[in-house]
């Protein structure tokens, strides 16, 4: 199944400043993966044993809104994301996710989708069993949010710890 939305990773410019100094204002400290899984934010896609990364806070909304000048006033958060320790080259699809499927979306693991408006306020979100077809059920999801044209984007996490996984602003 091919996706009909644009995943975006983090920026290479978000990404420069994060593998100096986080969101939190804390020091990058790249280490090597030695067990491979941690999903990457930069590239979309689960690290390889072996490899350097690092774990950042990342604040996505606000740095959303310093773009489009939006002011997500107490919606602005941040959290821990995997990035790798010097520059990937992102997705190897150009944001379309690892083989042009949504990243990260494994069945039956579930997933939050909290919608955003140009704003940068919540306009809600909800929480997605991704099933036995995880690619439809975040389409459906997706197509529904950019159905209503006061959604701008879309932050997907992950249900159990809340983390960012990827946004998805309007077609």
């Amino acid at each position: 199944m091919s996706i009909r939305h644009r995943v975006r990773p983090i920026g290479a410019a978000a990404l420069a400043e994060l593998r100096a100094r986080d969101d939190a204002g804390r020091d990058c400290v790249p280490y090597t993966d030695e067990e491979g899984g941690a999903p990457l934010r930069c590239c979309l896609r689960p690290s390889a044993a072996g490899e350097r990364i690092a774990l950042v806070s990342y604040a996505p909304l606000r740095r959303w809104a310093a773009l489009t000048g939006a002011d997500p006033g107490a919606y602005d958060e941040q959290g821990p994301v995997f990035v790798h320790a010097e520059a990937c080259g992102g997705p190897a699809d150009g944001g379309a996710g690892d083989g042009g499927a949504y990243p990260f979306a494994e069945p039956g693991v579930q997933r939050t989708a909290r919608r955003y408006s140009a704003r940068g306020h919540i306009l809600g979100g909800r929480v997605l069993d991704l099933g036995e077809d995880p690619q439809a059920v975040l389409g459906r999801d997706l197509d529904e949010a950019f159905g209503d044209p006061e959604v701008a984007l879309v932050h997907v996490r992950a249900a159990g710890f809340g983390c960012f996984l990827f946004e998805v602003r309007r077609p």
